[in-house]
């Protein structure tokens, strides 16, 4: 009884190699360059540090204006005081008030 045997073809032993590195290079780029990839993590980072900076300016600001609410609650100035720093600041008086500017 006689066997036939087909030889290989010569490139055949590469095509498991090649298939492996296309799929490892396609997620090894995919890895650096997607959507969560190392430089969306920088950018992402470099944007959480923008915003950390972002609610400290805000919270300052924040804590200085609760600071000036805080001075103006009832209680803590008296009504005549609060009704003189508002007309001063606004520029405004009644028809029938008197203004004196004093020169300092």
């Amino acid at each position: 009884m006689k066997f036939r045997s087909r030889k290989r073809h010569p490139l055949s032993r590469f095509i498991a190699p090649v298939m492996t590195l296309t799929i490892l290079g396609y997620f090894g780029y995919h890895a650096m360059n997607g959507h969560y990839g190392v430089r969306a993590q920088v950018a992402m980072e470099k944007r959480l540090a923008d915003l950390e900076q972002e609610l400290a300016a805000r919270t300052a600001i924040r804590k200085k204006l609760e600071a000036r609410v805080m001075m103006v609650r009832d209680g803590s100035m008296d009504r005549d005081m609060i009704d003189e720093q508002i007309r001063r600041k606004l520029n405004m008086t009644r028809s029938d008030e008197i203004v004196l500017f004093q020169t300092r």
